[in-house]
């Protein structure tokens, strides 16, 4: 194969975004994947865009980034993809987050005040007005936060789009290609070997398979999440409205079942009802006592849930690290290895500014945020 600048191996978004940001600063780019483009984490997402999940700290910041960044990349993709461009259904519709037990309101608002003091716009609001806004949620509400800014996106539209604006620029995609490994200068596939400057490891909860494969092991595991789909309605829901127990359960190391109730519609005019967590490998079975748990939860947050019919469930997996950040640049183990995964269920939300970082990394621009707590060099991460 002809020669490029830089092959990135996984089509999901966190892979578009990186294809995307390199095309965009002037390198010749290949994206691979072993099956069909954007197939398996990315289709398996909500499409969160949030700030309101996240305590202050490095993956905040790369959210808050990622979050500003992104309506100006989808406004340049239209500029430049024409008719050409998908509809990624994008929605600015804010978040509300609840608290729904007296023992649940004080941490949720003293963690509301630690995320104003980062630049999150974060507004306590009384439970009358939490009620105003969503009018068919519970009357047990303690205590809201209103966040502005948490958002939604359509994940597998904003991917392909992504990866339609590399292939316009000249750029390769290589659907159905397996890579199996990393020599000096090429990438290992069962097509053969593609010449390039630099790889990518953009292969989601797979990434520490691959990595393995080209001789750096990176700690990162499966976490398995569910969701449901209700039949189609009108517009019932109308912000991403999710229990104050959700943070806890995305910061949690914990491998046993948790869920915490995610409820948001989509201009479909379907719901969507999360989330869950497990570590259990790559077992992909759907259990029902999950999906009970997590309808369960939705109609307490809901009434009006109750006898509206489920029409499907679906399950993914997501990159899990250790210490719940992403890994994001070069591998010092191997040159011309670089990773952009562990963004565990944020990846919609982190892949705008993800993309960028790498982007300035790999051509020497001066990075827009510090990325020195994403390197793969760091404790419990390089294997």
């Amino acid at each position: 194969m002809e020669r490029v600048d830089a092959v990135v191996v996984g089509a999901g978004v966190i892979g578009a975004a990186c294809a995307e940001a390199l095309s965009a600063a002037g390198l010749r780019v290949t994206v691979l994947d072993r099956g069909p483009l954007a197939s398996a984490t990315t289709a398996s997402g909500e499409g969160n865009v949030l700030v309101s999940d996240k305590e202050p700290g490095p993956e905040l910041a790369l959210a808050q980034a990622s979050r500003r960044w992104l309506p100006d990349l989808l406004a340049g993709l239209a500029e430049e993809l024409g008719p050409r461009l998908s509809e990624v259904e994008w929605q600015p519709k804010g978040g509300l987050v609840v608290a729904t037990a007296e023992e649940s309101a004080g941490p949720l608002l003293e963690f509301a005040a630690e995320q104003r003091a980062a630049g999150v716009r974060a507004d306590r609001i009384s439970p009358e007005r939490a009620r105003e806004l969503e009018p068919l949620l519970t009357d047990h509400v303690t205590a809201a936060v209103h966040y502005p800014d948490d958002a939604q996106v359509q994940p597998v539209l904003l991917a392909t789009t992504l990866l339609a604006a590399v292939e316009q620029r000249g750029g390769q995609l290589l659907p159905g290609v397996t890579a199996t490994g990393l020599r000096p200068g090429e990438l290992l596939t069962d097509r053969g070997p593609i010449p390039c400057e630099l790889v990518v490891n953009a292969c989601g909860p797979w990434a520490g398979e691959f990595a393995a494969r080209c001789g750096a092991p990176i700690t990162v595991l499966p976490r398995r999440g569910v969701v449901l789909v209700t039949a189609p309605l009108p517009e019932v829901v109308r912000h991403k409205v999710y229990d104050a127990d959700y943070v806890g359960a995305v910061a949690s190391g914990d491998a046993d079942l948790q869920t915490s109730t995610v409820v948001e519609s989509t201009p479909g005019g379907t719901v969507l009802i999360g989330s869950s967590r497990q570590r259990i490998g790559f077992d992909d079975s759907l259990q029902v006592h999950v999906l009970r748990e997590l309808a369960r939860k939705a109609i307490a947050l809901f009434p009006f849930l109750h006898g509206v019919p489920v029409m499907r469930a679906y399950g993914g997996f997501r990159p899990y690290t250790p210490d719940h950040l992403p890994v994001i640049g070069p591998d010092p183990r191997v040159p011309g290895l670089w990773h952009a995964t562990g963004h565990e269920g944020a990846g919609i939300g982190l892949a705008a500014a993800t993309g960028r970082l790498l982007a300035e990394l790999a051509t020497g621009r001066p990075p827009h945020v510090d990325p020195i707590p994403f390197r793969v060099d760091r404790p419990g991460v390089a294997a």
